[in-house]
């Protein structure tokens, strides 16, 4: 009975699993990272830069969440133990000057993949839609293509809470893509059934875990046996 529901589920989510393609010609391809303070963003790029840099990409980090400085130093942490580049600016810095320095320089150094950290104040929303847009504007200043993704992070504990923050910045910032955090036993991962339903957004990737190593690729079949229970 749990390995047919499993079955059906996976069916349902399947076409949500979708890897994230770094595009090779872009250099760099510049991925923007969005999402409430809290859900994991910047452990999540750390992770991310981890596994691109394993799989041979040169990766330079961008700390554009400038408000807390709490942010900028948690990502130098990362940058350290990973082994790449971070741009950054002092506390209260505009944000989109540094995604702008860090453009030039992923160019000018050859750097194939940007990462690009943002803060996440949805209580003010008009001023982070701004601060987005004009993010948005000046990296297409250097490359009109840019940003080449637009991933969202969700807190898999915050249920269906979920669901109205990707409607949030869906309206903020054209999402492309998500990564769901702290799937590691919560018993309420059931709302990743709902938001490939609702929303048909490539889920490139789970965070199940504390370790660098914890970031995994999403599959429709892994996730659903989990989620019934099926051993």
């Amino acid at each position: 009975m749990k390995a047919e529901l499993a079955a059906l589920i996976a069916k349902e989510i399947e076409p949500s699993a979708r890897d994230l393609i770094i595009d090779s010609d872009a250099k760099p391809h510049v991925i923007l990272v969005v999402g409430v303070n809290g859900n994991g963003k910047t452990t999540t790029i750390g992770k991310m830069a981890h596994l691109l840099k394993g799989d041979g990409y040169r990766v330079m980090l961008a700390a554009a969440d400038t408000f807390r400085a709490a942010a900028v130093a948690q990502l130098g942490i990362w940058a350290q133990r990973v082994g790449c580049e971070l741009v950054q600016a002092e506390e209260g810095a505009d944000p989109a000057s540094v995604a702008y320095r860090a453009l030039e320089r992923a160019k000018a150094e050859g750097v194939d993949v940007l990462l690009i950290d943002t803060a996440g104040r949805l209580h003010n929303k008009a001023n982070l839609m701004e601060e987005l847009k004009k993010i948005i504007r000046v990296l297409q200043k250097i490359d009109g293509d840019a940003p080449h993704s637009i991933l969202q992070v969700l807190d898999a504990t915050t249920g269906q809470n979920a669901l109205q923050q990707v409607h949030a910045f869906k309206d903020i910032a054209n999402v492309s893509g998500l990564v769901i955090t702290k799937l590691d036993g919560t018993a309420k991962a059931g709302v990743v059934v709902a938001l490939a339903k609702q929303f048909h957004l490539p889920i490139h990737a789970v965070g199940v875990g504390e370790s660098i190593d914890d970031l995994r690729p999403f599959t429709a079949k892994d996730f659903s046996e989990g989620l019934v229970g099926v051993s």
